[in-house]
């Protein structure tokens, strides 16, 4: 039985005890938001790793991103940036390798670290869909099942799946004739023009029970990907983003409902005027699932200086209510990170979400964070460089 289930049966698991015990919540309150998806823990029961509850009431997690392209694919160096973010206090990590021997990356850095770990099953897909067949758009859809099914065997924790995107989003962004930043999700770009190529559904979203059935099995929390994330500032809050955003909260309480842990992602590049108004969307039209956001860049003047861009919207998306933020680093736009770069971000994350949760706490009055002019202390206190 997954989290969400055994909650609702008024069970309180270990990992339900070890969130309450870490953000100093009573248990109960944690095991009433975690049957009402409110709270997920990422937990896959084929591989024990750090317990980390993200949600409602907790501390505002950082996830950092790692992962090897076409171009530069370097075992050692993924496993050190791995390190590097368990290290300096990242809450998650998420391989999104696309090049090279992904299963054995992913195996190494799973060996490396405790930390839970995210994927995007559709890169490996991808991936082996060139590799096999030369090109993606001629991937066989069993091929996507299979690796999904096996990547949650190994362990996977979360996995970042692009239901959202299906026929009436496609057409929706033909008809608005206008993307400035284009298409920027690698997997969003890559389903798209599989559904075009092949004239189909996207799978993912036309076999939903099938996502929830797979990812239940293993209890793995369905993160709802947003393929349709804008890329550049005058794309943010677009119809077909928005659109997408409807798509992705109704079907996290669809699977909510049939016993998935479910939590949606947000806008990559948005200015800060508009971030509270995505926040307050997500959270109401979903049922208050956890929101992942993605940054969220403020401008995109900054290329070699985007941890300071995202830092700043993650301060405020963490203040409006979000509830998970993925770190950018220095070399977001010019390149894969090196283990400084993620050092890097991983810090700005920490801090830019400390101050956001500094204002959540004033507000309720509940958590482990502390109020302004209290000491930060326990497990969520800063490493020295």
């Amino acid at each position: 039985m997954t989290q969400i289930e055994r909650a609702r049966n008024g069970e309180v698991t270990n990992e339900i005890r070890k969130v309450a015990e870490d953000e100093g919540l009573d248990v109960q309150v944690v095991l009433e938001r975690v049957a009402k998806g409110q709270i997920v823990i990422p937990a896959n029961q084929n591989r024990k790793s750090k317990v980390v509850g993200i949600g409602k009431g907790l501390r505002t997690k950082i996830n950092a991103s790692i992962g090897t392209s076409t171009e530069i694919i370097d075992l050692k160096m993924e496993v050190e940036k791995a390190r590097v973010a368990e290290q300096y206090g990242a809450d998650t990590l998420m391989d999104l390798s696309v090049g090279g021997d992904i299963a054995a990356i992913r195996r190494a850095v799973m060996d490396a670290i405790t930390l839970p770990i995210g994927t995007v099953p559709l890169y490996e897909a991808f991936a082996l869909s060139i590799e096999k067949y030369g090109t993606a758009v001629d991937m066989p859809e069993e091929l996507l099942w299979d690796v999904t099914e096996r990547q949650c065997e190994e362990g996977v924790a979360f996995m970042a799946i692009h239901c959202g995107i299906n026929r009436r989003t496609v057409e929706m962004l033909r008809r608005q004739h206008y993307r400035y930043g284009g298409l920027v999700s690698k997997g969003g770009s890559y389903m798209v023009a599989w559904m075009e190529h092949n004239n189909k559904e996207n799978p993912l979203y036309e076999h939903f029970d099938r996502v929830v059935e797979i990812l239940k099995k293993h209890d793995v929390v369905l993160s709802l990907g947003n393929g349709f994330r804008a890329g550049a500032i005058h794309d943010s809050t677009d119809r077909v983003q928005i659109q997408e955003l409807l798509i992705n909260c109704e079907l996290a309480e669809i699977g909510r409902e049939m016993g998935c842990q479910t939590m949606v992602e947000g806008p990559g590049h948005i200015p800060i005027n508009e971030i509270e108004a995505n926040i307050i969307m997500e959270k109401r039209m979903s049922g208050e699932s956890p929101f992942y956001m993605l940054g969220p860049i403020t401008t995109d003047i900054a290329p070699g200086y985007d941890h300071i861009t995202a830092a700043i919207g993650a301060a405020l998306s963490s203040a409006y209510g979000a509830d998970f933020i993925c770190y950018v680093t220095p070399s977001e736009h010019l390149g894969l990170p090196y283990p400084e770069d993620v050092r890097e971000g991983v810090m700005a994350a920490r801090i830019a979400a400390h101050v956001g949760d500094m204002i959540t706490v004033a507000k309720t009055g509940t958590g482990r964070c502390p109020r302004p002019g209290e000491t930060w202390t326990g497990p969520v206190s800063l490493p020295l460089p």
